[in-house]
């Protein structure tokens, strides 16, 4: 009895170990310890589960629209994007048209139809050709303006140039420019100088007048004959020139207006010889660069000396009108001729600028004529 009830007992206490319900006579603790585990892992019932969420439909592709020749197509957005367990094969990009009215696109027809029948027919669709234009396709005008303007530059470099530069040299030998007593070129002014015995008169009559009491219709009046004598020339008559400088400058002035216009040619007859650019032998192209650089700064130093002269006779008209104004100041007199004697030299000097550009432009031309003529030598062609 006694190992009857300890055998019930610890039946008992496996089955409560074990987590099982009541126990059953004929099963053993591990059949109820399986049981359970196998429950625990059965999945739940199919009603408990969410549906799974809807496929998107693919979107419609879309029609391609009939379109006129005078129209422009444009690639529309892509498709998008939908899950991978509903893809299929991407269906081709549709094409967006932008229609042009018609006579808006008549009105640009028009136009370039017009641009092209200003330029000839062999160069319409290619552009590069009509930077690379050759001379016998610019006319034959501008062929004989090309070769008499060659024909001029030639003379002037073989004849003019030497024949100007004697000249000039026999004026600058002239006593008319080697004046050694400058005070020879006074000229004279004839401006008188005030008595002072006089001028003290006038001075004590406006005093009187001052302090005496007039009436307001002859302050007036009084007001009216200063402006009147203010408007006036000075009391002296009129004041010439200084002749002998006006001669020289009658003489300069052709000079000056000669060597501009020479210079303007022979410039424009290097600019021509230029070739086109490009790699390889440049060396005659530097030359013609120094070359060109010279004559530049010769025509900027010429064109200067219009303004000088005009600067002359400017500033000397204001030393007479002070001169006249002032009559008993000395030094507006003194500068009168200052300036006559200054305009002296500078002749001189401006004589000699345009003997020495004739001089320095025929040199340089003279030495460096064939790499001036021809840069690259007589394999390589020149366009005008």
């Amino acid at each position: 009895m006694e190992g009857g009830v300890e055998r019930g007992r610890g039946a008992g206490v496996g089955r409560r170990a074990l987590g099982g319900g009541p126990g059953r006579r004929g099963e053993s603790p591990e059949c109820w310890a399986e049981a359970k585990l196998g429950l625990q892992e059965e999945p739940p019932p199919l009603s408990r589960l969410s549906p799974p969420p809807p496929v998107p439909p693919l979107p419609k592709p879309r029609k391609a629209v009939q379109v006129s020749s005078t129209a422009f197509a444009f690639p529309s957005r892509c498709p998008l994007q939908t899950p991978r367990a509903a893809l299929s094969p991407r269906p081709a990009p549709t094409m967006a048209t932008l229609r042009v009215h018609p006579e808006a696109q008549a009105k640009v027809d028009v136009f370039r139809k017009d641009l092209c029948s200003k330029v000839r027919p062999t160069f319409i669709g290619n552009p590069v050709q009509l930077l690379l234009l050759r001379p016998s396709l610019l006319g034959a005008k501008v062929d004989v303006f090309h070769k008499d303007l060659c024909s001029k530059t030639e003379n002037l470099l073989g004849s003019y140039f030497p024949k100007k530069i004697a000249e000039l040299d026999a004026f600058l030998k002239e006593p008319d420019l080697n004046e050694a007593n400058l005070s020879s070129l006074k000229a004279p002014l004839d401006i008188p100088i005030p008595d002072p015995v006089k001028e003290k008169e006038k001075e004590e009559r406006k005093k009187q007048q001052e302090a005496s009491w007039e009436t307001r219709e002859k302050e007036e009046k009084d007001e009216k004959k200063k402006g009147e004598d203010e408007e006036k020339g000075p009391p002296c008559g009129p004041v010439n020139c200084n002749e002998k400088i006006v001669v020289l400058l009658q003489r300069l002035k052709p000079e000056i207006k000669d060597v501009t216009e020479q210079l303007n040619l022979v410039t424009t007859w290097l600019q021509l010889q230029i070739p086109r650019i490009e790699d390889g032998n440049n060396f005659g192209v530097a030359v013609q660069e120094k070359v060109f650089e010279l004559m530049t700064s010769l025509h900027t130093k010429v064109e200067g000396f219009h303004t000088q002269i005009s600067k002359y006779f400017s500033e000397r008209g204001d030393a007479v009108a002070k001169a006249a104004k002032q009559p008993h100041v000395g030094d507006y007199r003194q500068l009168v001729h200052e300036l006559d004697e200054a305009e002296y030299q500078d002749i001189r000097l401006m004589v000699m600028e345009i003997r020495n550009a004739y001089a320095v432009l025929y040199d340089i031309i003279l030495k460096n004529f064939e790499k001036l003529k021809k840069p690259r030598g007589e394999t390589k062609g020149m366009i005008y």
